[in-house]
C-alpha cells in the first residue's frame, strides 16, 4: 500500500554527518517537552502532509478520526520531497513519505526527525519487462534502458539490484520518467524496463500483462515513515497530537490489513485507480507498523550509502541522525 515516493534532483549541496549511533533521539534534534493537559491539547491544530488516497483516506476508512482531541489541518502534496521541506520549513507538522525522500532530505540537512516506521511488501517493488521482451535476467538488461523516477525507491532498488548481479548503473541507460509518464513509455516499448512499486506494479500487471524480471526481495526494504518538523516536536502541544497521530496511523494501517476489501475499495474511490487495482496491491500486503529500531536504520542507512556511492548524493550522511523514537512506548501499545 505504499504511496508514490517520487523525488525531484536534489540540487542542495550536503556535509558528511557526525554518527550518533542507535535509534535514539538526535543529538541536533529538539528535546522533548512536557505534557500538555486536554483542555490545552484541545486548542492544538495539527498541520499534516498527505499524498491522495493517503493517510487522510486510510484513517477515515478506519474511522479513526471521529475522535480527534485536537484539530487537523491537511495539506496535499503530489510527492515526498516538498512534503518534507515544509516539514523542515515548519509550514506543516508532519507527514507521511516513503523510505527514500527522508535520505535526500537528510543530505539538504533539513530540520525533520523520522518518528514513526512501517513496512509493506517488498515484491511489489518490480523490475518489469513487457511480456513479449526477450530479457530474462538482471543480466540481459546490460545496454538497455530502465525507466524510473529519479530518487524514487524504485531507483534505490534498481541500484542494488544492479550490484547484487554484478553490475552497475554504468552498465545501463536510465530513462528518468514519472510513473504516469514511464507506463506509457513502456507499454509503447520506448523503454526496455520499468522499476516502479504498487499499485502501479499491480496496474502494469493487469491492465499490461507486464512480467516481473526481478521483484524487491532481498534488495528493497519496504519502509515508509512518518516524518515531523523540529519546530512541532519542540512545541509541547503538538507534541502531544503527534503523539496521538502516529499511534492512530498504526492501528488504521492495521485495519486494512483486517480490511483489505473495504480499504481496496475507498483507495479507488479516492485515487481514481480501477478497483481490481486497488485490491491487488492491497492483497499484496499493506503496510504494517514496525519499530523503528536499529534494523530499519541499517536498511535505509545501506539505502542511502548506494545513493551516495552512485553520486546521486552529494555526499555521505547518517541516517540514525534522523531518527527520534521518543514516541517508541505508545507505538509498541498500538502494535499490540
Amino acid at each position: 500500500m505504499r504511496l508514490p515516493r517520487i523525488l525531484a534532483a536534489v540540487t542542495a549541496l550536503a556535509l558528511t554527518l557526525t554518527a550518533c549511533g542507535g535509534a535514539s533521539e538526535p543529538s541536533s534534534g529538539p528535546s522533548v517537552p512536557p505534557p500538555v493537559s486536554a483542555a490545552d491539547l484541545a486548542k492544538v491544530t495539527l498541520k499534516v502532509g498527505d499524498q491522495k488516497g493517503g493517510s487522510q483516506a486510510l484513517l477515515k476508512s478506519a474511522g479513526l478520526l471521529n475522535d480527534l482531541p485536537y484539530k487537523i489541518e491537511w495539506s496535499t502534496f503530489t510527492s515526498g520531497p516538498p512534503l518534507l521541506e515544509a516539514a523542515s520549513a515548519g509550514a506543516i507538522d508532519i507527514g507521511g513519505v516513503g523510505n527514500t525522500p527522508p535520505i535526500f532530505a537528510a543530505a539538504a540537512k533539513a530540520k525533520i526527525s523520522i518518528v514513526s516506521s512501517a513496512q509493506g511488501n517488498v515484491a511489489s517493488d518490480a523490475l518489469l519487462v513487457t511480456p513479449d521482451s526477450p530479457l530474462r535476467t538482471v543480466a540481459d538488461l546490460k545496454g538497455k534502458t530502465i525507466g524510473v523516477a529519479k530518487g524514487s525507491s524504485a531507483h534505490g532498488q534498481i541500484l542494488l539490484t544492479l550490484a547484487k548481479n554484478g553490475l552497475s548503473t554504468k552498465d545501463v541507460k536510465l530513462s528518468f520518467l514519472q510513473p504516469a509518464d514511464a507506463y506509457g513509455a513502456f507499454t509503447q516499448h520506448q523503454i526496455d524496463a520499468w522499476a516502479v512499486w504498487d499499485p502501479y506494479t499491480s496496474q502494469a500487471k493487469l491492465e499490461a500483462n507486464a512480467r516481473v524480471l526481478a521483484d524487491g526481495t532481498g534488495v528493497a526494504n519496504g519502509y515508509t515513515f512518518q516524518v515531523a518538523g523540529h519546530n512541532a516536536l519542540s512545541d509541547a502541544g503538538k507534541n502531544a497530537a503527534i503523539r496521538d497521530y502516529v499511534v492512530r496511523i498504526a492501528k488504521a494501517q492495521q485495519w486494512a490489513d483486517t480490511h483489505r476489501e473495504q480499504w481496496a475499495q475507498a483507495w479507488s474511490a479516492e485515487t481514481g485507480l480501477k478497483p481490481e487495482v486497488t485490491l491487488a496491491a492491497v492483497q499484496s500486503g499493506p503496510d504494517l507498523p514496525v519499530p523503528l529500531d536499529d534494523k530499519v536504520i541499517a536498511s535505509e542507512q545501506e539505502l542511502a550509502d548506494a545513493f551516495a556511492d552512485d553520486k546521486v548524493l552529494p555526499g555521505k550522511i547518517d541516517f540514525a541522525d534522523f531518527t527520534d523514537t521518543r514516541f517508541a512506548a505508545d507505538l509498541a501499545a498500538a502494535r499490540g
